[in-house]
């Protein structure tokens, strides 16, 4: 229990909530160039800052509404169903080329001059079960739903000394700090696939290299030995001689394993395209089966995800565990392990997104299908080729996937020692030992 030093506190005494700007739509961009126009896209579930569904902003922009690394902020407004964001904040991160706009749909917390308060606690605090519980209860909506400044700083808790919030905040920063390295390693391991793909399939690096009378830089001797020193002409323009033009459909499968809802446990990890991040194969979100009420497709550890609703959004990943998914994603699947790698090179690649977005078919709600997929054109390297760069890309995949898991057991020692830091049913001193019992 909290001690004497704990007081009762309502977070209205101790913050403001400033709304943000309307910015105009006429000047939004899906790409750069432009400022960072935040929404509640850039949230995730339970708390923290999300850098993969940014809007981009090229008009003129007030003072007032630029946002500076490590202001405090939250959702106002959310769209989904089961308001998944809604209240919960979001640090800003170190702005490194563009500006971060206070877009109107998010709220900027300001602590006042002289409150008892720590940024730092206050973030967790905000993540707080309680405290959700409070802002979903006061919400207001239907489709969408909507809080306010008022129905925020209406929340009551008990309020720690600054040296405990500091404290604590460490603690719990330090969780977040880990989650978030294996985070930019797996932004690490991505560039680097992308780039090694890019080498050896599209620039056809070691061949030109050859061509030229020198050893490719960077590989090992075997793998750069099965390359060969000159090129064919095709069609299609130069492909490496004695390659093989064909189709994503030689390679890899579609298989479509149908499961009603009644036949899945509702323990079963589920994957929809909301929980499918753009640009990214790391998928670190995922909800559960008790919340599936039609059909979906079954998949398997390891297997690539590709959502077809609208495909120029580029949402494609890994599978870090068994699942069931909605029927907007595809499953895909090499149809012998060692192209593995080569397959999930391509079906990520924007030529093979910006493909399958032409052959889309309807006008708001454009779908692909594998039977269109599968025809994309493709150079054919050797087998042998295929095993070396799978070796790679396989190492790396599964590095990633270790790395969302152990994410994940952090995640939950993280959200069960906060009610109870929070709350002081444990004091800072006991909370190693806590973390410790449940790892």
């Amino acid at each position: 229990m909290a001690n004497n030093y704990w007081i009762s506190a309502t977070l209205g005494d101790l913050i403001d909530i400033k709304h943000g700007f309307a910015f105009k739509g006429d000047f939004f961009r899906d790409n750069p160039p432009g400022d960072l126009l935040l929404t509640p896209g850039n949230f995730i579930i339970g708390g923290g800052f999300k850098d993969d569904k940014f809007k981009y902003y090229v008009g003129p922009v007030p003072s007032d509404y630029i946002l500076e690394e490590g202001d405090l902020i939250v959702t106002m407004t959310d769209l989904s169903k089961n308001a998944d964001t809604l209240g919960y904040p979001a640090l800003v991160p170190k702005v490194k080329v563009y500006r971060y706009l206070h877009n109107q749909r998010l709220g900027k917390v300001i602590i006042r001059a002289g409150a008892p308060l720590r940024n730092d606690y206050l973030y967790f605090l905000l993540c707080s079960r309680p405290y959700r519980n409070e802002v979903l209860a006061s919400a207001t909506g239907t489709t969408v739903k909507h809080t306010s400044p008022e129905r925020i700083k209406a929340f009551k808790f008990l309020l720690p000394p600054l040296s405990e919030q500091e404290e604590i905040a460490k603690i719990l920063g330090t969780l977040n700090s880990k989650i978030e390295l294996n985070r930019q390693m797996n932004r690490t391991l991505e560039v680097i696939t992308r780039a090694l793909f890019k080498s050896w399939f599209v620039d056809f690096d070691p061949v030109r290299t050859k061509l030229g009378g020198r050893v490719p830089y960077g590989m090992d001797a075997e793998p750069a030995s099965l390359f060969p020193n000159s090129f064919d002409v095709s069609p299609f323009g130069e492909v490496p001689k004695g390659w093989k033009i064909g189709t994503i459909g030689d390679v890899a499968d579609n298989p479509r394993r149908g499961v009603a809802p009644n036949d899945v446990i509702q323990s079963t990890p589920y994957i929809g395209l909301e929980h499918m991040p753009r640009k990214s194969i790391a998928l670190e979100e995922w909800g559960s089966a008790q919340d599936v009420t039609s059909n979906k497709y079954r998949f398997y550890q390891g297997e690539i995800l590709f959502g077809k609703l609208r495909p120029y959004f580029h949402k494609v990943g890994i599978a870090v565990q068994d699942g069931v998914c909605s029927t907007d994603i595809l499953v895909i699947v090499p149809k012998s392990p060692e192209w593995f790698g080569f397959v999930l090179s391509h079906v990520t690649s924007d030529e093979f997104v910006q493909y399958a977005d032409g052959t889309s078919t309807g006008t708001k709600m454009p779908r692909t299908n594998w039977s269109d997929m599968k025809a994309y054109k493709i150079y054919f390297p050797p087998k042998n080729i295929a095993e070396h760069f799978n070796e790679r890309v396989q190492g790396m995949v599964e590095l990633i996937m270790a790395n969302i898991l152990q994410s994940h057991t952090l995640i939950s020692v993280r959200d069960a020692l906060l009610p109870k830091l929070l709350s002081g049913e444990i004091r800072v001193k006991d909370a190693e030992k806590y973390a410790e019992a449940l790892l």
